[in-house]
């Protein structure tokens, strides 16, 4: 039950690259925090370059206008080892299919409890179901 956003410089990417992208993202998801499938809520949204600012050294890292930010919203129901685990498996995913640098690639998880997820129709379809680690 993933919500993906991501964020980059206008006019950076082909829509192949940003369809890819997306599919490499939520490949990640599947494999390392069990994401079903067709549970794919993703968006790409780009940014003119003075809306558009980062820290291009920020932890020693060199950062390049090719740049993505990716935020992942998500059920506080992931161990570290597999958030890490998805770390790596999209910076992998993403060198490969798109050619992104690792250094240009930022990620952020925001966990939410399950009670706090509406599918549809109104109704928090989780609100009464425990927490299981994946």
């Amino acid at each position: 039950m993933p919500l993906t956003n991501v964020s980059l410089l206008k006019g950076s990417r082909t829509a192949a690259q940003k369809s890819a992208i997306l599919d490499e993202i939520y490949q990640a998801m599947r494999e390392t925090f069990g994401v079903p499938q067709d549970d794919k809520f993703m968006m790409i949204t780009e940014h003119p370059r003075e809306d558009f600012l980062f820290g291009r050294h920020f932890m020693n890292i060199d950062r390049s206008d090719d740049l993505i930010i990716i935020q992942l919203t998500v059920s506080d129901t992931r161990s570290v080892d597999q958030k890490k685990a998805l770390f790596a498996r999209i910076a992998k995913g993403l060198a490969r299919e798109v050619g992104i640098r690792s250094e240009d690639i930022f990620i952020n998880l925001v966990e939410t409890r399950l009670e706090n997820w509406s599918f549809g129709h109104g109704v928090a379809q989780y609100a009464d179901r425990q927490p299981v680690a994946v």
